[in-house]
C-alpha cells in the first residue's frame, strides 16, 4: 500500500503499454477523483468561452476533454469484471455513480448546450467535412435525447434516474458473477459420468483437484455445463445442471428480480420523461431500425420464415426418441433437449463434434485466424512478450498494418477462473486519432482450457466465438476516424454485430480452417470426411436455432415496450410466457434466466431493446458474406473494400451508407434465409 503513494497513479495517464502489473484498488478513488476534476474544468472551459467558435474548441474540445476519464474508468470496469477482486469491486462501485452522474450531466447542463447549439450557426459549422459535420449533427440529437430540452425539475430527475440505472446494473452483473462462482456440482460416483467426452471428464477432474475435493466437479461456466446437458447419460444430471443454471440469481442474497423491476421501471420513465412512448423508440431513433415497431417487425417477419421448420424439426427429434426409446417414451423435457439434438445429429449424420477437438487447438485457432486476415486486409498479428498483463493466461498481440507501422495491440484473455464474467466479449481500452499511435483492445472469452500436457482444445462453436470477438476486434483496431466518438466500435448496435458475425462464414470454409485445423499430435488437417460431416450439421436445427434468438430478441422488445408489472405481474413470470411461444419443449416454472440476462441488463443501455440487432447484424453479414464467396474467400481486393468501407469508417458515415458503398446496394434478406436452409 505504500508504494501507491511514492509511485505514480498508474490510472492517470496510462501509456499504451498499460502497466496492469501495477493498477491497484488503492488508485482507483484519487485517480478518478482528480479526473474528474479535470474532465469538469475542460467542459467548464467549453460552456464559458469568450470569443469566435470554432469546431476545435468546441466539439474538438469537448471531446477530448473525457478522453483520459474514459480510459480509467475502462480499466478500471475491465479489471473488474475478471479478477474478482473485493477491493477492486468495493473501488469501482464507489467510483461509477460519481462518472455516471457527471456524464448524465453533460447534455443537461444549459451553458454546454447552449454553446453547442451556437457553433452550429457559424459559417465554419455550415462547411464542414462530412465526419465532422456526422459529428455535429449527432451531437445535437444527442443532447436533445438526453434532456437539454426540459425544464430544470425534469432534467434533475432524469440525472438521478442515469445515476441509479449505473448502480443497480452493476449491482445485477456483480451478482450473475457470483452466483455463478458460488455453485458447484461434485460427483463422485463415476457411474453417473456415462456419455460425458473424456475431455469434459478430464476437465471436471481438474476443476476438482483445484478446489481441493475428490471426484469430478462441475461449474456453471459454459465449458463444464455445456457438455454435460448435450452428452450425459443420467437425465437427473442434466435436470440438475440445467435448473441450476436457469435458476441464478433468482433468489438468496444475489436476487436480481427486483433489480430487473427496478431497472425496467427507470428506464420506462427515462422514456417518458424525454417524451418517447417506450424505450425503444428512445434508444433505436439513431440506429438502423429507427423504432421498435421496426424491430418487431423484422423479429416478426423472420418467426413466419423460421417457425415451420422449427415445428417440423421438433416432431422429427420427438420421433427419434420414441424411436429409441418406444412408443410410450415422455415427451422432451427442456433439460434433455440439447442431449436428444446431439444424438439425432450423430445419428444422421454420424458426427460427434468432440472429433474435431483434436483438430482445433487454441493457440493454432488464433494463428490461423491471424494468417487470414493477413490475407484479406494486408495486417500483420505479432505477439509482444514483454507487455504486462492481469493474469499469467492472458496474451498480447500487436498489430501491423503492411508497411510495417503499428496499428494496434490487443490482450486475448481466453480461458474461465473464478471472479472472471462468463461469456465473451471484446471492448476498446485506447481510442486513438490517426497518426497518434495504436489502438489498444482486449477480447476475452471462456472457452475449453489447456490440461497438463494437452493443449486447450476446442469445440467448432468455441472457434466462431474466437473469429466473432477477433472481428469487433478489428473494427476498433483498423479504424481511421478522425473523431474519437465516431470511431471503432462506436456504431449503430444494430449495424455493430456486422464485422464480427461476417468473420464466422470462415468457420466453414475448408479452405480457411485449413490454415489451422490440424491434428494436435499428428499435424494432419481435417479428413475430408470429418470435414463434410461438419458441413451437413450447418443447417442442423438452424430454425430452432433461430427461433430462440427471436425469443430473445421478442422478450426484450416485449420487457421495453409492453410490460407493465401492476397489470402483468412478476417479471419472470411474463417474461417465461413471452419466450415459451419460441421454445419447442415446456420450460420449467420456475425458469427464471431473465434473472441472469446480461445482455439487457449488466448495463444502463447494453442490448436493451436491441437484441434483435443479432438477427439484423445476420442479414447483413450473411448478405455481405455473398461478395467473397463470389469473388474469392481470400481476395485481397474483397477484403480491401470491407477494410475501407466498413472496418475503418466507424460512424463517420450513415451504415446504411457504409453498407451500399460495399455491396454496391441495400441488404438482401434472403441470404440469411439461404444460409440457414429456412427456404
Amino acid at each position: 500500500m505504500s508504494n501507491t503513494k511514492t509511485r505514480p497513479n498508474p490510472l492517470l495517464d496510462p501509456p499504451t503499454r498499460l502497466p496492469f502489473d501495477q493498477i491497484v484498488a488503492a488508485h482507483v478513488e484519487p485517480a478518478i477523483a482528480a479526473l474528474l476534476a479535470t474532465a469538469r474544468g475542460r467542459v467548464r472551459g467549453v460552456a464559458d468561452l469568450q470569443g469566435p467558435r470554432t469546431y476545435a474548441n468546441t466539439l474538438g474540445e469537448l471531446d477530448d476533454a473525457t478522453e483520459r476519464l474514459e480510459v480509467a474508468m475502462g480499466l478500471v470496469d475491465h479489471l473488474e469484471s475478471l479478477l474478482g477482486d473485493p477491493d477492486l469491486r468495493a473501488a469501482y462501485n464507489a467510483a461509477q455513480p460519481r462518472v455516471s452522474a457527471f456524464y448524465a450531466e453533460l447534455p443537461l447542463d444549459e451553458g454546454l448546450w447552449r454553446a453547442v447549439q451556437a457553433y452550429a450557426t457559424t459559417d465554419e459549422a455550415s462547411t464542414l467535412d462530412a465526419t465532422r459535420a456526422r459529428h455535429l449533427e449527432k451531437t445535437l440529437q444527442e443532447f436533445r435525447r438526453h434532456g437539454a430540452e426540459l425544464a430544470p425539475q425534469q432534467k434533475a430527475r432524469l440525472l438521478a434516474i442515469d445515476v441509479e440505472l449505473s448502480e443497480v446494473t452493476t449491482r445485477f452483473a456483480q451478482n450473475v458473477v457470483d452466483e455463478i462462482d458460488g455453485w458447484q456440482l461434485v460427483i463422485a460416483d463415476a457411474a453417473r459420468l456415462g456419455g460425458l467426452p473424456p475431455s469434459a471428464l478430464a476437465a471436471a477432474r481438474a476443476s476438482a483437484e483445484e478446489a481441493g475435493v475428490e471426484g469430478w466437479r462441475f461449474t456453471l461456466h459454459a465449458p463444464s455445463i455445456g457438455p454435460v446437458l448435450q452428452h450425459a447419460d443420467d437425465g437427473a444430471l442434466r435436470a440438475e445442471m440445467y435448473r441450476a443454471y436457469n435458476t441464478r440469481a433468482t433468489g438468496g442474497a444475489h436476487d436480481n428480480r427486483p433489480l430487473v423491476d427496478r431497472i425496467l421501471r427507470l428506464r420506462r420513465e427515462r422514456a417518458t420523461l424525454l417524451g418517447y412512448a417506450n424505450l425503444a423508440d428512445l434508444l433505436l431513433e439513431p440506429r438502423m431500425a429507427k423504432t421498435g415497431a421496426t424491430a418487431r417487425a423484422f423479429v416478426n417477419e423472420l418467426e413466419v420464415h423460421a417457425r415451420p421448420f422449427g415445428e417440423r424439426e421438433h416432431a422429427e427429434l420427438e420421433a427419434f426418441r420414441r424411436e429409441l426409446e418406444g412408443p410410450d417414451a415422455p415427451p422432451i423435457a427442456a433439460a434433455d433437449l440439447s442431449y436428444y439434438a446431439e444424438k439425432l445429429r450423430r445419428a444422421r449424420f454420424d458426427f460427434d463434434e468432440e472429433a474435431l477437438r483434436p483438430y482445433l487447438a487454441a493457440e493454432k485457432v488464433l494463428f490461423g485466424m491471424f494468417a487470414l486476415v493477413h490475407r484479406l486486409y494486408g495486417i500483420t498479428v505479432r505477439p509482444i512478450t514483454d507487455w504486462p498483463t492481469w493474469h499469467p493466461d492472458v496474451r498480447v498481440y500487436a498489430v501491423e498494418d503492411a508497411d510495417g507501422t503499428r496499428i494496434g495491440a490487443f490482450y486475448a484473455d481466453l480461458f474461465p477462473r473464478a471472479g472472471k464474467r462468463g461469456g465473451a466479449w471484446m471492448r476498446p481500452l485506447i481510442t486513438t486519432l490517426p497518426g497518434q499511435g495504436p489502438q489498444v483492445g482486449v477480447m476475452c472469452a471462456n472457452v475449453t482450457p489447456p490440461l497438463g500436457d494437452t493443449p486447450a482444445l476446442m469445440t467448432h462453436r468455441e472457434v466462431e466465438t474466437f473469429f466473432h470477438e477477433f472481428g469487433h476486434l478489428l473494427h476498433h483496431l483498423l479504424t481511421r476516424v478522425e473523431v474519437r466518438s465516431l470511431a471503432g466500435t462506436n456504431v449503430a448496435w444494430d449495424f455493430v454485430e456486422l464485422p464480427s458475425q461476417i468473420m464466422e462464414n470462415w468457420c466453414w470454409a475448408r479452405e480457411s480452417l485449413d490454415l489451422f485445423a490440424v491434428h494436435h499430435e499428428t499435424g494432419e488437417p481435417i479428413p475430408g470426411e470429418l470435414f463434410e460431416k461438419l458441413l451437413r450439421t450447418r443447417t442442423y436445427r438452424a430454425a430452432a436455432g433461430t427461433l430462440r434468438q427471436l425469443g430473445f430478441a421478442t422478450v426484450d422488445l416485449a420487457l421495453h415496450c409492453d410490460y407493465d408489472p401492476e397489470r402483468d405481474g412478476s417479471v419472470l413470470d411474463y417474461a417465461r410466457g413471452v419466450l415459451q411461444r419460441f421454445s419447442q419443449v415446456p420450460l420449467p416454472p420456475d425458469y427464471g434466466m431473465i434473472a441472469s440476462f446480461t445482455h439487457l441488463f449488466a448495463n444502463p443501455v447494453g442490448y436493451a431493446a436491441a437484441y434483435y440487432s443479432y438477427k439484423w447484424a445476420e442479414v447483413l453479414d450473411a448478405d455481405a458474406f455473398t461478395r467473397f464467396a463470389k469473388e474469392g474467400l481470400f481476395s485481397r481486393e474483397v477484403g480491401l473494400a470491407f477494410r475501407r468501407t466498413i472496418l475503418e469508417q466507424g460512424d463517420s458515415r450513415d451504415p446504411a451508407a457504409l453498407y451500399e458503398a460495399f455491396m454496391g446496394r441495400g441488404p438482401d434478406q434472403k441470404a440469411l434465409r439461404v444460409r440457414a436452409g429456412l427456404v
